[in-house]
């Protein structure tokens, strides 16, 4: 969706006794009938919250289904970013990869009023589904979710701390068949199998070693602690078989946690974690492809100079309408001091990263 203005303004219309239903109810997974209005564009839609822990704080996070498909998009999904109080997190890093190479969905700041009460800046990311790949000319083809730490790429869960009952498990499937998901088995299972000897050729067969190794080389420099078992999703192209990641979900980054807390820019090695990076890094030619992709990131795109002309755009454009949100008020000092420290991570993580290159040959 879009709008002329710099940040567009989502109005939401809900019947009274719905909404107030739908407000008693935070974890209710039901959708509700809303109306909405983008400029002059009215939408008939589907609204329902989105997440699980950020469901307890005070700005909730949304989602968008449009029962018909709407300028090619089904679904919209609108973060509240309420724990990164920069609120630019989420796009920053998307964008980050975009520009490296990496599939990387949409992402854009709008002003959300549901029923005529300002509920202040969300940011609009573009599911990851069959319309997201219609939109880049991509051929179909299965996407999953990984949604818990069994997609380590591992036949061993964390969770049971045994061999996994499915090798596919950690994964809800968006797009696909049982056929699909029987593939993305295998993939794991070839992942751990694979001898030594035939991983470099047969590895190929499976994966887009390049893009891996670029959407690897994003996560290490944005330090997204989680992002190498969860926050992204796995799209098989149907005309080469061949998976290709996708980044999701990338608020705790750049220094920052989870919970909002500062992470040391040296917390994440030069090498990442998981079972399929470990074993794509120890062939020397992946090693070797690895090592010249991020020092030419770190050259370019991972640079203070590069990625802060994206920070001062983006808090030019939000500052003025977060001093008005309702639920950011308190915190405005913290929004007006990430920029410093955003800029701060990633002078000293791309010091530390250029010092360790030299681990990788």
């Amino acid at each position: 969706m879009s709008s002329n203005r710099d940040i567009p303004s989502y109005e939401i219309h809900i019947d009274d006794d719905v909404y107030k239903h739908f407000l008693k109810d935070v974890w209710s997974e039901d959708p509700v009938d809303a109306e909405l209005i983008v400029g002059d564009n009215k939408y008939e839609i589907q609204l329902l919250y989105r997440g699980a822990h950020i469901r307890k704080v005070s700005k909730k996070s949304y989602q968008f289904i449009f029962p018909k498909v709407t300028s090619g998009i089904k679904e919209l999904h609108l973060n509240a970013e309420y724990i990164d109080k920069s609120l630019i997190r989420n796009k920053l890093s998307l964008d980050f990869f975009n520009s490296i190479g990496v599939l990387s969905p949409k992402s854009n700041h709008v002003l959300l009023t549901i029923n005529g009460e300002f509920q202040g800046v969300y940011l609009q990311l573009e599911s990851v589904d069959r319309y997201f790949l219609k939109s880049r000319n991509l051929p179909k083809g299965p996407i999953f979710y990984a949604e818990n730490d069994n997609a380590n790429f591992s036949l061993m869960s964390p969770i049971l701390e045994d061999i996994k009952r499915r090798f596919e498990s950690g994964y809800s499937r968006k797009e696909g068949d049982d056929a699909d998901t029987a593939a993305l088995g295998k993939f794991v299972y070839q992942i751990n199998t694979i001898s030594q000897r035939n991983f470099e050729s047969e590895i190929q067969r499976y994966l887009d070693v390049d893009k891996y190794l670029r959407w690897l080389a994003g996560v290490v420099c944005t330090q997204n602690f989680d992002g190498f078992i969860h926050n992204y999703a796995l799209y098989r192209r149907s005309d080469t078989g061949i998976f290709e990641v996708i980044p999701w979900d990338y608020d705790a980054t750049f220094g920052r946690d989870i919970h909002g807390d500062e992470m040391e820019y040296d917390y994440i090695p030069i090498d990442g974690y998981n079972t399929l990076t470990a074993r794509l890094l120890d062939v020397s030619a992946f090693r070797n492809q690895y090592y010249l992709i991020l020092k030419k990131i770190l050259e370019n795109q991972f640079t203070t100079d590069y990625l802060g002309k994206n920070i001062s755009r983006m808090y030019r454009q939000l500052e003025p309408h977060v001093k008005k949100d309702p639920h950011l008020k308190r915190t405005l000092k913290y929004f007006q001091s990430e920029p410093e420290f955003i800029l701060g991570y990633i002078k000293e993580r791309n010091r530390y990263l250029k010092a360790h290159l030299s681990d990788l040959l």
